[in-house]
């Protein structure tokens, strides 16, 4: 016999019960929230201490949700702020550089003026200087050894003329053009110096070698009284440097003298000062003239 098509599964009478009993209660609940709508309407105080309660009741609630949201604001900032360093750094890593370079900047501005300083302030008992200017170029190669300052006729410049820097002798000027002058250097093959050696005035000779050093060569032979690091100055012999300035370092000892490095090294020259010849009676008393006295080999001596 088949079923009865009516009869609905899972019939039983506790189903029945509980699907009541849930009906009752909603209905119960439905009326006591309208009870409470009506009342609150009528009379808004009569409720408010219930609205306390329950705004006490999900206030833990509230602060865990707050404390939650806090902390996901802080580790959403933190994570920003990760990505964000490696383009901060960057940035500052560029500022550091560019504030270095500046500050190598300013020093070597410091240097330079220091330079210029010493050129345009030397002794107070020496002549105006004819003109500061700088080194533009020089012989590297060649056993001659020469070197082109950007001042020449037009600026008062004339053959025979020293050029020093603040450190020293660097030579002579040998030859003239409207803006420039070649200058033979004092280690050039052909360049002889009358010095002194500046602790006991001991006289010597300075020829040039035309390697970047200078041969020291005594007057007086015998007994080499030099030694390794005795500084020499000019004489003033000849009349054209005046006397006292530096001119080179003994390096080593030979028998009839040594060998000196300069101490103006044009090589690490930049500016330098042409100044008038320091005795210009005694070279024409001399019967020589700044351009000849240079082209022949050791006048001027």
């Amino acid at each position: 016999m088949a079923p009865n098509s009516s009869r609905r599964s899972g019939h039983s009478r506790r189903a029945q019960y509980s699907l009541f009993t849930s009906y009752v209660v909603a209905a119960i609940g439905a009326l006591i929230g309208a009870i409470l709508l009506g009342i609150s309407l009528w009379q808004p105080s009569a409720t408010s201490g219930l609205r306390g309660a329950a705004a006490d009741a999900v206030e833990p609630a509230g602060q865990a949700a707050a404390a939650a949201r806090g902390g996901a604001g802080g580790i959403l900032d933190t994570i920003t702020g990760y990505f964000r360093a490696g383009s901060q750094n960057a940035a500052l890593r560029k500022e550091l550089e560019l504030a270095r370079i500046r500050l190598a900047e300013a020093g070597a501005t410091a240097q330079e003026n220091a330079r210029l300083k010493g050129l345009l302030k030397l002794d107070d008992a020496e002549q105006p200087a004819i003109a500061v200017t700088t080194i533009v170029g020089s012989t590297a190669s060649s056993a001659r050894r020469f070197a082109y300052i950007g001042a020449g006729a037009r600026d008062g410049v004339k053959p025979g003329m020293p050029v020093r820097s603040a450190r020293g002798v660097v030579g002579r000027v040998l030859e003239t053009a409207n803006t420039t002058s070649r200058v033979l250097l004092l280690t050039d093959s052909e360049s002889v110096l009358p010095i002194r050696r500046a602790s006991d005035g001991l006289i010597a000779f300075a020829e040039g070698r035309g390697d970047g050093f200078l041969r020291i060569r005594l007057i007086n032979l015998g007994i080499n009284p030099l030694k390794p690091g005795d500084i020499f100055v000019t004489s003033g012999a000849g009349g054209y440097y005046r006397p006292g300035t530096a001119v080179g370092v003994l390096t080593e000892v030979r028998p009839d003298g040594g060998l000196a490095r300069m101490i103006a090294e044009p090589s690490g020259t930049d500016f330098v000062r042409v100044e008038p010849v320091w005795q210009p009676r005694q070279v024409e008393a001399a019967g020589q003239t700044p351009d000849r006295a240079i082209s022949e080999p050791g006048a001027g001596t």
